[in-house]
């Protein structure tokens, strides 16, 4: 455990634009029982707990609102089993999922969830993760088989199997997946692994504007063109990476997409990409069958938020989150651009697009409280739009502290069921506290 400063002041904040607080200590275990002995006397004392991954969440989700105990996972982080047989992995929290990728691609196998940070395993299951591949592969969710996981209380419980479908019962593991720490701490996590394609093809596809690379998305998705990524940058963010990056992909909205499989099914999906994308004015069609020069692509665009962040010295990002159907994908980013112009905030867009989850990324300055209250305004009307269209509020960064009101406005009716499931796990309530559920309002006198 850990009481310095610096270590305080790391555990105290992610990635976001939320205000650091930070823990009371810092504890670092390296087994499943030292979790479980520190939850027992945790919520004996009526002790907030924090889980904590890697830092890299973008809504506050490991900022110790009420100090308390920050759970570092960092030491428990090995990949215990690969079983090529049965295309799973058994890892402990701590695990990277670039660790994973070296221990599964030994077997020509690898785990698809790439949300752009090396986060933690542990942290993409609590935070239900997801990023590039999603369109394909689906998220943390649709990827996580079992699950070891310490309740409040110190009580071992394991969920799920390493069998690939079940239906035992209630879908326990999927309620602690994207639970943010606030039910319980993973401790081991059990995921599904695939093949890697034998051939695989990336695409830059650049366009007149954010509208038609919009466009020609939504058409590549609803013509069931199988692609592993879909992925759209405007202008200002390919800007931004060529800055960052020492790229010089043309600065104009583009698609980055990949296709994988056969060579001859790749084929015909690139070419009817192709004739999907023209149709829908692209300027350049430019297909990569490079290794070198497609891993340069994925980083890039696994490095925008990087990119932005290094584009405005002094400021902080906030980014908004929502996902809509994909056919309301074109109007909803044009919404999303109308409003930032209209609150006077430069924004970048970047969107996962073939699953119809976009985000407006802004710098602020933390010491303007207009600016941040535009920012805030922005962001809760972009959710009011997408909420409109059909969808949700977050695609992928989750709750945490800073959407509380938008899940409220989102499923408002389903409120006292989560109230309750929170309650019955955690009755003391030093899961994380302030985070995900939004707390009762009092009743009028």
């Amino acid at each position: 455990m850990s009481t310095s400063a610096s270590v305080l002041e790391q555990h105290g904040s992610d990635l976001s634009y939320h205000a650091p607080r930070p823990p009371d200590v810092v504890v670092l275990p390296e087994s499943t029982a030292e979790v479980a002995a520190v939850l027992a006397w945790a919520d004996e004392r009526r002790v907030p707990v924090v889980p904590y991954g890697a830092g890299t969440s973008l809504e506050g989700h490991v900022i110790p609102l009420r100090g308390g105990v920050s759970l570092d996972l960092s030491r428990m982080d090995s990949v215990l089993d690969v079983r090529p047989g049965d295309r799973t992995a058994t890892v402990q929290p701590g695990a990277t999922r670039s660790a994973l990728a070296r221990a599964a691609g030994e077997h020509g196998l690898f785990f698809p969830v790439d949300p752009g940070a090396d986060a933690s395993l542990g942290g993409m299951a609590a935070t239900n993760a997801s990023g590039t591949t999603t369109v394909r592969y689906g998220g943390m969710r649709a990827n996580v088989l079992a699950l070891e996981v310490v309740l409040p209380g110190g009580a071992v419980v394991r969920t799920g199997s390493r069998a690939p479908k079940s239906s035992a019962g209630y879908d326990v593991t999927s309620l602690f997946v994207g639970s943010e720490g606030t039910l319980g701490v993973i401790t081991e996590l059990t995921v599904r692994l695939y093949g890697i394609p034998e051939h695989t093809v990336a695409v830059r596809a650049s366009f007149p504007d954010v509208e038609s690379a919009c466009s020609a998305a939504a058409a590549v998705a609803a013509a069931g063109v199988l692609v592993t990524r879909l992925e759209l940058l405007d202008g200002a963010t390919i800007r931004a990476v060529n800055a960052y990056k020492g790229t010089a992909y043309p600065e104009e909205p583009s698609l980055f997409v990949e296709f994988g499989g056969t060579e001859e099914g790749v084929a015909g999906d690139l070419e009817a990409t192709r004739e999907l994308c023209e149709g829908e004015g692209a300027r350049a069609f430019a297909a990569e069958l490079d290794p070198g020069a497609r891993a340069r692509l994925w980083e890039a665009r696994h490095h925008v938020l990087f990119a932005l962040v290094a584009s405005a010295p002094g400021r902080v990002h906030k980014t908004t989150d929502v996902c809509v159907p994909v056919s309301e994908l074109p109007a909803s980013v044009r919404h999303a651009r109308e409003a930032a112009e209209r609150h006077g905030l430069p924004a970048a867009v970047v969107a996962h697009a073939g699953d119809g989850n976009h985000h407006v990324l802004f710098m602020l300055d933390p010491n303007d409280p207009d600016e941040l209250a535009r920012a805030e305004a922005l962001n809760a009307e972009v959710v009011e739009d997408a909420l409109a269209r059909g969808g949700t509020c977050t695609g992928e960064h989750g709750i945490g502290m800073g959407k509380l009101g938008y899940l409220e406005r989102e499923h408002g009716d389903l409120l006292p069921l989560m109230r309750g499931i929170k309650a019955l796990l955690d009755p003391n309530g030093i899961m994380n506290p302030g985070k995900v559920v939004p707390p009762e309002s009092p009743a009028p006198q």
